[in-house]
C-alpha cells in the first residue's frame, strides 16, 4: 500500500525541509492582533521571539482545515492510499482529530501515533516510521517500535517568566504574583504520563537550581548512553549552553543537541524558558 508519511510544523522543520526526506508537513497557527499566520511559513522563529520580547499576546492554533485537506486530497490524487502522521501531541493540539476527519472525508486510509509531546523526538518518529516503511517493515510493527520510543520520551519545561504563563492562561495571577516574588521557579513536564498535557514536577527557587533538579529526575528516570538529550531556549541560548554543558558532565556518552525551542512551545512559556526533551533511540 503505497503510503504518505506525514507531519506538522510542530518538528521546527519547514514545509521544504521535510519534503526534501520525503515527508509532507503542515504549519500549525501562530495569532496575534487578530490575524492568523502560519508557522514557519509567514512567521518565523526569530519574529516569535522578536514579538515575545515586545509582550505580544500571541496564540496557537491548530493548521487550518483547508490545508489539511488540499494535502490529503494531493496525496490522493498522487496514488497514495494510505496516511501515517505523526503530529503535535494531542494534548496539546486538535491537530490529530482534524487530521482523522479529513482523511475520512477525502476517502483516504489514515493511521497515526500520538507522540505525547512535539518538536524533536515527533521529527525523529515521522523520519523514522518512512526509513522502517521502506525497509519492508509492516506499519502495525513501525508503530510498536516508535510506541516503545515514546514510552521512554520525556520534556522538561524550566520557564523563566510566570507572568507570561499567567496571561496566557496557563498560571493564576495569584501564583504568579507570589512566584515572581519568592523567585520561584516551577519544573514542568508533558509526556505520555501526563497524557501529552503540562504538569508540575518540582518548584525550586533559581533556574541553575531548576536545572540540577531537572538532571537528578533524568537520573532516576534511568537516562543513560542510549538517550538522545536535547537542551531548547526560548530565546536565551548562553543560559541554554550552561544547561547543556551540565547535561554532558551528568550523560556524558548520551547523544546531545541544542536548538532554540519550538515557536508554538515558546509561546507558551515565555522568553528565557530551557527544555530539556530526552528519549531512548531505537
Amino acid at each position: 500500500m503505497k503510503t504518505a508519511f506525514v507531519t506538522d510544523s510542530g518538528t521546527g522543520k519547514t514545509i521544504e525541509a521535510l519534503t526534501a526526506k520525503g515527508i509532507f508537513s503542515v504549519p500549525l497557527q501562530i495569532s496575534f492582533d487578530n490575524v492568523n499566520r502560519n508557522d514557519l511559513e509567514n512567521i518565523t522563529l526569530p519574529e516569535v521571539f522578536d514579538l515575545i520580547r515586545q509582550e505580544k499576546m500571541l496564540t496557537t492554533s491548530l493548521p487550518s482545515l483547508g490545508r489539511i485537506t488540499a494535502l490529503f486530497e494531493q496525496l490522493k490524487a498522487d496514488g497514495y492510499e494510505q496516511i501515517f502522521a505523526v503530529p503535535i501531541c494531542n494534548g496539546l493540539s486538535g491537530t490529530i482529530s482534524a487530521m482523522e476527519m479529513i482523511a475520512a472525508q477525502v476517502g483516504i486510509v489514515f493511521d497515526y501515533l500520538d507522540c505525547y509531546v512535539t518538536a524533536v523526538v515527533q521529527e525523529y518518529l515521522i523520519e523514522n516510521a518512512k526509513r522502517m516503511h521502506e525497509a519492508g517493515i509492516a506499519l502495525s510493527a513501525i508503530k510498536e517500535k516508535l510506541a516503545a520510543v515514546v514510552k521512554t520520551t520525556d520534556t522538561l519545561l524550566l520557564p523563566n517568566d510566570l507572568q507570561h504563563l499567567k496571561r496566557g492562561g496557563r498560571l493564576t495571577p495569584l501564583a504568579a504574583a507570589l512566584g515572581g516574588l519568592l523567585k520561584i521557579k516551577p519544573i514542568l513536564k508533558i509526556n505520555q504520563e501526563t497524557n501529552g498535557k503540562i504538569d508540575v514536577v518540582g518548584k525550586v527557587r533559581t533556574m541553575h537550581r531548576a536545572m540540577d533538579e531537572a538532571i537528578n529526575i533524568m537520573k532516576q528516570e534511568g537516562v543513560d548512553d542510549s538517550y538522545w538529550i536535547t537542551v531548547a531556549h526560548a530565546d536565551d541560548e548562553a543560559e541554554a549552553k550552561v544547561l547543556q554543558e551540565k547535561l554532558k558532565t551528568a550523560f556524558p556518552n548520551a547523544q546531545h543537541s541544542l536548538i532554540p525551542l519550538v515557536s508554538v512551545v515558546s509561546i507558551h512559556t515565555g522568553r528565557g524558558c530551557q527544555a530539556i526533551q530526552y528519549f531512548k533511540k531505537l
